[in-house]
C-alpha cells in the first residue's frame, strides 16, 4: 500500500513540475495521479492474453479467427 502511495505521490509530483508549480493545486494533480496509477495498476492485473487455440464448452479446441471479429465469423458462417 506504501509503493502504491509512493507512486501516486510521485505521478503528482511531474505532473504539477510539468503544469509549472502553480500554488493551491495539489489536490487536482494528486487526484488525476491517483486514477493514473489505479488505472495502470488494475489494467496490468485485468489484462487476459488469448492464443489461437479457444477451448469450448465441449471440451474440443476451436480456432479463432485471425482479423475476424466473433460477429463477423458469425455473419460470414450464416452467408455461407
Amino acid at each position: 500500500m506504501q509503493d502504491m502511495e509512493l507512486a501516486i505521490r510521485e505521478r503528482a509530483y511531474h505532473l504539477w513540475v510539468a503544469d509549472g508549480c502553480p500554488d493551491g493545486s495539489a489536490d487536482q494533480h494528486w487526484l488525476v495521479a491517483q486514477r493514473e496509477v489505479l488505472a495502470t495498476s488494475l489494467g496490468d492485473i485485468g489484462r487476459v492474453t488469448v492464443g489461437d487455440a479457444l477451448p469450448s464448452v465441449s471440451g474440443k479446441k476451436t480456432r479463432a479467427s485471425k482479423g475476424k471479429t466473433a460477429s463477423k465469423a458469425k455473419r460470414e458462417r450464416k452467408v455461407a
